[in-house]
C-alpha cells in the first residue's frame, strides 16, 4: 500500500506530498492585499504611503500575497501538518494578526470521513469527499501550502469522467468533492447539496456557516450503535429517539470521546531546508514507542448476593457509613457544587483553558464534590444539553513520580501508553498547535502537595497548558492548603493559577449531623439514637470537622451496637434452652412481672447505638496502642512531634526539613513566652537549660527569653528525632539529626491529633490539634 493511502487511512486531513509548487521555493514574506475604493485591490507598499498622507479611512483587507502565490477571502487552501504528509482544507473567512504578531487567518474547516470515529458515521462517502463543518481556527500565513478546489460530484465526473485525477495533473491532490456539512463532534449530517449552488465565494461564507448549524445538532446524542445505519440516522430531528446511553442509568461515568486522530500533528510554519540539507523522510523521524497494556490472567472470585451483604439493619447501615460509599447527593456543599459546576461548564461550552484551585482540611468533600459534578455534567451530555469532554483524574498519592502524571495525560486523551519524557514532548506539541475538532479536556488534580517537584516543572506545565490558546485544557488542583501556591510555588507558577479559587471550610456539628443522618436514611428498626449522633458529630467538629472522621465513628459504634445485640441474642437463647423444673417455673412466673420493665428497658440498649456507645467507639480510636505510644512519650519527643504537625498543617506539605520544624518549634515557644511567662516548673518540662552554664549539642533552635537577654535551648530534640525514627513514627533522611535533614510523619495526622489533643503540657503551650 503506498505511503499517502496509509496515512489516508490512519490519520485525519488529507493525504498530500510536500509540494510548493504554488510557493515557490523562496521564503518571502507575507504581505497584505487591500481593497480599493473602486473594488480593485491595493498592494500593502502602495497602502503605507497613503496611510502617512492619510488616516482618515482604512481599507479592508481582502487577501495576502508571498512572492507570486495570492489567496483571498472565500478561497479554499491546504494547511501543511508538520507530518505524515498531510494537510488540513478550510476557507479564509478573515485576516488578522495573532497574539504572536504575525500574519494569520480564520479559517473555516473541512472534516475527511477519516476524521470521524463514532460508529454511526456515514459509510457511503467518495474517495476524495469532503464535509464542511462548523469548527474555525486561527493559523498563521506561514502554514498555507497551496490552494485547493472544491465542488460538487456532477462537476467532477464532468471535469474527471474517470473519476481521479490524473497523477501528473497540477491539480492532482488539490480537488475534492463536498456534497454534505457535519458536525464532527455529534456524528450529524445535512441533506445532500451542490456545492455550486450554496458558495460561490466570500459573500456566501456567513450563509454557509448558517445552514450547516441549523442543519446540524451541535451536542452529543449517545445512543446504542446498530450495524447498518440509515439515512434516517444522520438526520437532525429523530422522533423516534429513545436516548438510551451506554452506560447502566444512575451509574456516574466519566465521558471519554474517540479521538479523531491518532498522533497527527496540526498545522505550523513551513521550514525551508537549508543548502545541502537532507530530506527528511517519515521513515527517518523518531518513533514513538506506544507500550500494550499489561494482560493478566484472571482469578476466580465468588459473587455475593445483596440479600448476603444487607442481611440486617446493622450491615445496611455500616455499609452506608463506609466512607467509600458514595451518596447519591453530597449534604451540606450546595454552594460549592454550584461554584464548580458553573466554571466546569462556562469552559467546555465556550471551548477555553481555565485553572480552578480548590482548597480546604481532609475530610471536607473536595474530590466528592468535583466527581458529582463531573457525574451531573456527564449526565448533561448524554441528554444532549452539552458538548462531550474527557475527564481525567491524578491523584499524587496514587503515582510513585510526580512525573507519571504528563503519561496518564497522555493516555487519556489518545489511549497510547509512553514514558514520561515522550508524553511530556507530546503533549507540548498537542497544546501548542491548533486543532480544528479538539474535544475540550477536564483534569482533576488530587493531593496537590504530593506533585511538587525540586524544579516545579510539573506543576508549572500543568497549570501553564490552559492558558494555551489552542489547549481546551481544565485543570481542578485539589489541596489540603488554601495558600499553597503562594507559600510552596513560585510566583510564575502561582500566578498563572488566576483567581478562580474555592474554598471547602470544614464542617460544623451541625452539617456532620445531617451527613451522617442522611446515610443512615432507608435502615429499618431505627438502631441509631440521634443524640448519639449529636454527640459524635460534635466531637469530631471540635477537633477537625472531617466527615470521615464521624463515618468512621459513627460505623463503629453500630459494629459495637451489633455486637451486643448478638451478646443478648445468645444469652437469652442459652436460657431458653434449659429445661425447666417445676420450682423454677415457680420462679419465673413469680418474678416475670417483676422484671419485665427493666428487662425491655435493658434488652432495647443493647441493641441501639446510644451516647455511651459512640464513647466506646471514640475511646477505642484514641486509645489504640500507637497512641498511647505517643501519650507516654517524652515531652522533647511529644514538642518535636506537635512541631512537625504544625508545620505540614501550615505549609500544606508532608515533608520538611529538621531545621524548617525547629524553626516552627521556635515560634511556638515564643509565642507561649509572649502570652505568659515561663516559671520554673515550665523550664524544667521543656528542659531549658541557661547556655551560661549549660552546653549546646548543635542542632537545637534557639529563642530568646522575654525581658532576658540570654539565650535558652530545648535540649535532647536531635536525640528525639532518632529515636523517634526507630520506633517508626518518622521518617528522618539518613537517620541523622541535621538541619537540611528531612523529614516527615510515618503515622496518621489524626493519631497524633487525638493522642495530643488533651495533652496538659501541649496545651499550655498554646497549641490547639
Amino acid at each position: 500500500m503506498p505511503r499517502s493511502a496509509r496515512a489516508a487511512r490512519h490519520l485525519p486531513g488529507v493525504a498530500r506530498e510536500d509540494s510548493d509548487d504554488e510557493l515557490g521555493t523562496d521564503d518571502y514574506p507575507w504581505e497584505w492585499i487591500y481593497e480599493k475604493e473602486d473594488g480593485e485591490e491595493e498592494a500593502a507598499e502602495e497602502v503605507g504611503r497613503k496611510r502617512k498622507r492619510s488616516t482618515v479611512h482604512e481599507p479592508q483587507i481582502i487577501g495576502a500575497r508571498m512572492g507570486s502565490f495570492e489567496c483571498y477571502l472565500g478561497d479554499t487552501v491546504l494547511l501543511k501538518a508538520d507530518s505524515f504528509n498531510e494537510a488540513w482544507v478550510g476557507i479564509i473567512c478573515d485576516f488578522q494578526v495573532d497574539e504572536d504578531g504575525d500574519k494569520a487567518a480564520n479559517f473555516m474547516w473541512f472534516s475527511s470521513p477519516h476524521e470521524i470515529w463514532n460508529p454511526k458515521k456515514r459509510t457511503d462517502y467518495l474517495e476524495n469527499e469532503l464535509y464542511i463543518t462548523t469548527a474555525f481556527d486561527v493559523n498563521a500565513l506561514t502554514t498555507v501550502n497551496g490552494k485547493a478546489h472544491i465542488m460538487s460530484e456532477a462537476t467532477f465526473r464532468a471535469k474527471y469522467p474517470t473519476g481521479k485525477v490524473p497523477r501528473k495533473s497540477a491539480e492532482f491532490g488539490k480537488v475534492f468533492i463536498c456534497r454534505r456539512g457535519c458536525n464532527t463532534r455529534t456524528c450529524t449530517y445535512t441533506e445532500e447539496f451542490i456545492w455550486e449552488d450554496i458558495f460561490r465565494g466570500r459573500g456566501d461564507i456567513e450563509s454557509l456557516h448558517e445552514m450547516v448549524r441549523k442543519n446540524t445538532k451541535a451536542t452529543r446524542r449517545r445512543r446504542q450503535p446498530r450495524d447498518e445505519p440509515t439515512d434516517q440516522d444522520y438526520k437532525q430531528h429523530d422522533a423516534d429517539d429513545d436516548r438510551e446511553g451506554d452506560y447502566a442509568p444512575g451509574t456516574p461515568r466519566t465521558p471519554k470521546k474517540p479521538r479523531t486522530r491518532d498522533g497527527a500533528v496540526t498545522p505550523s510554519s513551513r521550514r525551508k531546508p537549508g543548502p545541502g540539507s537532507k530530506p527528511t523522510t517519515p521513515s527517518s523521524q523518531r518513533r514513538v514507542l506506544v507500550k500494550k497494556h499489561l494482560e493478566f490472567t484472571p482469578l476466580a472470585t465468588r459473587v455475593l448476593s445483596p440479600q448476603h451483604v444487607l442481611a440486617s439493619p446493622y450491615q445496611l447501615a455500616r455499609n452506608q457509613l463506609h466512607v467509600a460509599s458514595v451518596p447519591t447527593s453530597l449534604p451540606c456543599r450546595e454552594a460549592e457544587f454550584s461554584l464548580v459546576y458553573s466554571h466546569l461548564e462556562a469552559a467546555i461550552t465556550d471551548g477555553t483553558g481555565t485553572c480552578i484551585y480548590i482548597s480546604g482540611t481532609p475530610g471536607t468533600g473536595k474530590t466528592a464534590t468535583v466527581r458529582e459534578v463531573v457525574g451531573h455534567l456527564d449526565a448533561a451530555v448524554r441528554a444532549d444539553e452539552l458538548d462531550d469532554f474527557i475527564f481525567v483524574e491524578i491523584n499524587g498519592m496514587k503515582i510513585t513520580d510526580p512525573h507519571q502524571s504528563y503519561a496518564l495525560l497522555w493516555e487519556a486523551l489518545k489511549g497510547q501508553r509512553v514514558s514520561p519524557a515522550q508524553a511530556l514532548d507530546l503533549l507540548e506539541r498537542e497544546f501548542s498547535h491548533p486543532s480544528p475538532r479538539r474535544v475540550p479536556c477536564v483534569v482533576l488534580m488530587d493531593e496537590l502537595d504530593q506533585l511538587v517537584t525540586k524544579n516545579q516543572g510539573v506543576m508549572y506545565n500543568f497549570f501553564n497548558w490552559p492558558g494555551l490558546r489552542h489547549s481546551r485544557l481544565i485543570v481542578l488542583a485539589v489541596a489540603n492548603t488554601m495558600d499553597l501556591p503562594e507559600r510552596t510555588l513560585s510566583n510564575k507558577i502561582s500566578s498563572r493559577l488566576g483567581l478562580t479559587r474555592i474554598t471547602f471550610p470544614g464542617y460544623n456539628h451541625e452539617q456532620l449531623m445531617r451527613i451522617v443522618q442522611s446515610r443512615l436514611e432507608g435502615v429499618p428498626g431505627d438502631i441509631v439514637d440521634a443524640d448519639a449522633v449529636q454527640f459524635a458529630a460534635r466531637k469530631v467538629a471540635a477537633v477537625s470537622g472531617d466527615a470521615r472522621r464521624a463515618l468512621d465513628i459513627c460505623r463503629r459504634a453500630v459494629e459495637l451496637a451489633e455486637a451486643d445485640a448478638k451478646t443478648r441474642d445468645d444469652g437469652d437463647g442459652d436460657a431458653a434452652g434449659a429445661p425447666d423444673t417445676p420450682s423454677r417455673k415457680g420462679r419465673k412466673e413469680k418474678q416475670q412481672q417483676e422484671v419485665e420493665t427493666p428487662k425491655k428497658k435493658k434488652r432495647s440498649a443493647a441493641g441501639r447505638v446510644t451516647i455511651e456507645t459512640v464513647r466506646r467507639a471514640i475511646s477505642e480510636a484514641t486509645s489504640n496502642p500507637l497512641q498511647q505510644y505517643l501519650r507516654s512519650l517524652p515531652f522533647a519527643s511529644r514538642l518535636l512531634l506537635t512541631a512537625l504537625l504544625l508545620r505540614t498543617q501550615r505549609t500544606g506539605l508532608a515533608e520538611s526539613t529538621f531545621g524548617d520544624v525547629l524553626e516552627e518549634m521556635q515560634r511556638t515557644l515564643k509565642l507561649a513566652e509572649e502570652s505568659r511567662p515561663l516559671t520554673l516548673l515550665d523550664r524544667k518540662a521543656l528542659g531549658i537549660t541557661n547556655t551560661a552554664g549549660g552546653t549546646d549539642s548543635g542542632l537545637m533552635g534557639s529563642i530568646r527569653a522575654k525581658n532576658t537577654s540570654q539565650l535558652i535551648r530545648p535540649a535532647g530534640l536531635g536525640a528525639a528525632a532518632v529515636d523517634l525514627t526507630g520506633a517508626g513514627i518518622i521518617n528522618l533522611e539518613g537517620h541523622r539529626a541535621e538541619r537540611p535533614s528531612k523529614m516527615r510523619l510515618a503515622v496518621g495526622d489524626e493519631d497524633v491529633k487525638l493522642a495530643f489533643r488533651d495533652d496538659p503540657e501541649i496545651k499550655g503551650l498554646g497549641v490547639i490539634l
